[in-house]
C-alpha cells in the first residue's frame, strides 16, 4: 500500500504585492480546514463560544457538500481559512464586517447572519438592538 503525501499550505507568490499584505497562503482542503477551524475553537474561543461555532462550522461545511460550482467552492474555502486565521491569531476580538462584504451577500446569507446575531446576543444576554 503506498503511503499518501500529505499536503500542506506553504506561502504563494502569487497576486503577492511588496506592499503591506503578506503572501496568501495556499488553499487547504475542506477537511483539513474544517479540523483546523474546530482545534483553533478548542484553543481560542471561550466554552460557550466554542459551542456556537463549532455548531455553525458544522452545519455550513455539511450543506457545502454537494457543492459543484468550482468558484463557489474556492470563495467558501477562501473565506473559512481567511476566518481560521484571524480566531488563531484573536484579531476577530472586537472586529466589525465590511460593510464591502455585507452588501455582496444574499438575501439567505444576511438571514443566517441575522440568525447568528440573535444566537450570540441571547447566549451572552446582551441587548438585541445592538450592532451586527
Amino acid at each position: 500500500m503506498r503511503h499518501a503525501i500529505r499536503l500542506l499550505a506553504s506561502p504563494s507568490t502569487l497576486g503577492s504585492s511588496t506592499g503591506l499584505n503578506p503572501a496568501p497562503l495556499a488553499l487547504l482542503p475542506p477537511i483539513p480546514l474544517y479540523r483546523r477551524i474546530l482545534r483553533a475553537h478548542r484553543k481560542f474561543l471561550p466554552t460557550e463560544n466554542r459551542l456556537l461555532g463549532d455548531e455553525y462550522v458544522k452545519s455550513e461545511f455539511r450543506s457545502h457538500r454537494n457543492v459543484e460550482n468550482p468558484i463557489h467552492i474556492v470563495g467558501f474555502l477562501n473565506e473559512w481559512q481567511r476566518y481560521a486565521q484571524e480566531v488563531e491569531g484573536e484579531s476577530w476580538q472586537g472586529s466589525k464586517l465590511d460593510a464591502e462584504k455585507i452588501d455582496k451577500m444574499s438575501d439567505q446569507q444576511l438571514g443566517q447572519l441575522y440568525e447568528l446575531m440573535q444566537a450570540i446576543q441571547k447566549k451572552g444576554g446582551e441587548n438585541p438592538e445592538g450592532d451586527v
